[in-house]
């Protein structure tokens, strides 16, 4: 592969163009219902948990996915070739020319589409168990029997591939969206992490992307402060900072968003590539 210097340029405009970002909140929160905030010409929703009731008058394209073959081959078509990837294995040369050829509307629709929103990681990484514990690194080699750890390896490994080769695709910006559960250890104490299969995957998204976003329910105090109220709030806003006082998972790497932010994507996505001032 030959090696390229990016100029400054060059940099700040791609920069502009793209942003890879994860998105969490609990169940009923209105996550998908964001999609209204994005435009719909320029939007391909990719929907593995056939959830698109709440946006059924959404003007914008949807791709049902239910095996996680077809996710894999998606994220081909979307991120391109990876040089680095093993060339009989997914996202190489071999297996982009084969997507290409098989899906040629596929390839034209993608070419009309800025933005890919992913509904949900939750259920990718279902997706993928269920695929992992058919493929031979979930059998023992010794007696044959189902071997749950190395499904869970091959489930954790897979997916972060996915995840990282969707977050180099050029010129798109990715949201990908997941569930957000309460958990409670054994001392009461309460933490919100991402629902996803495995434990692997979850810990290592937030070092993939460059934004990680928390939509939850707020209530106002006397003051006017917001306070996280989850099970009785009204006002839905998107935490957007890591060290955030509602304790919910977030980053910014653009460094331009507030504690928190109006649950519009497109409002948001605006403000993270605002253009450098000269």
């Amino acid at each position: 592969m030959a090696l390229r210097i990016v100029t400054a340029d060059e940099r700040l405009s791609a920069g502009a163009n793209k942003t890879t970002m994860a998105l969490f909140g609990p169940s009923g929160v209105g996550k998908t219902s964001l999609l209204k905030t994005l435009p719909a010409e320029a939007t391909l929703c990719i929907d593995l948990e056939a959830g698109l009731k709440s946006v059924q008058d959404w003007r914008g394209d949807s791709l049902p996915i239910r095996c996680f073959e077809d996710a894999i081959d998606l994220a081909c078509l979307i991120g391109g070739v990876n040089p680095a990837a093993d060339p009989s294995g997914f996202f190489s040369a071999a297996h982009h020319q084969h997507v290409v050829a098989a899906h040629p509307d596929l390839v034209r629709l993608l070419a009309a589409k800025s933005i890919v929103f992913l509904d949900s990681i939750t259920d990718l990484t279902r997706q993928a168990m269920a695929w992992a514990k058919t493929r031979p690194e979930a059998f023992s080699e010794k007696t044959g029997k189902p071997d749950t750890r190395g499904a869970y390896g091959l489930m954790a490994r897979e997916v972060i591939a996915l995840l990282k080769h969707l977050q180099h695709a050029p010129g798109r910006t990715v949201i990908m969206v997941g569930i957000l559960e309460r958990v409670t250890d054994e001392f009461g104490r309460v933490s919100w992490q991402p629902q996803m299969e495995g434990g692997k995957a979850g810990r290592e998204l937030p070092g993939i992307v460059d934004q990680v976003v928390s939509m939850a329910l707020f209530s106002r105090d006397a003051q006017g402060a917001l306070v996280h109220d989850p099970e009785r709030g009204t006002e839905r806003r998107l935490v957007c900072r890591t060290a955030n006082s509602f304790g919910l998972p977030a980053k910014d790497r653009s460094g331009r968003l507030d504690e928190t932010e109006p649950p519009d994507l497109a409002a948001l996505l605006r403000k993270i590539n605002l253009a450098p001032r000269s």
